[in-house]
């Protein structure tokens, strides 16, 4: 089992910038690859960012591609995304998600494929 505890959401300006970390506790952080989804309002669940064991190879949707940065220590068991530049179309629910070394995935966009879920940290734009 893996729990993972997100935080440091809250409410910022368009513009302005979010850190949020998601801790994970429970199986050998190294093996997990690990992502960021978001669900606004009314809309599907998507995904945003992922990176692998190492945190070398990473991958962003292409709405946040180049103002969203996905990276991890290893030595913390931690995972961050780091949002600059917000828009008011960022306001969602972000969520951590980890897949565990078992299905041997090192990259994935599909929340399917993600086995281990936070409890989610509220992130609000205001224009």
């Amino acid at each position: 089992q893996v729990q993972l505890v997100e935080s440091g959401g809250g409410l910022v300006q368009a513009g302005g910038a979010l850190r949020l970390s998601c801790a994970a506790s429970g199986r050998t952080f190294i093996r997990l690859t690990m992502g960021w989804f978001r669900q606004a309002p009314g809309k599907e669940r998507e995904f945003v960012a992922g990176t692998g064991w190492t945190g070398s190879t990473t991958y962003y949707a292409e709405s946040v591609k180049g103002r969203f940065t996905i990276s991890r220590d290893n030595g913390k068991n931690t995972v961050y995304l780091q949002m600059n530049g917000l828009k008011p179309e960022d306001t969602a629910v972000y969520y951590c998600a980890a897949i565990g070394p078992d299905r041997g995935l090192h990259y994935s966009s599909r929340s399917g494929d993600y086995d281990y879920w936070g409890q989610g940290t509220q992130v609000t734009v205001s224009s």
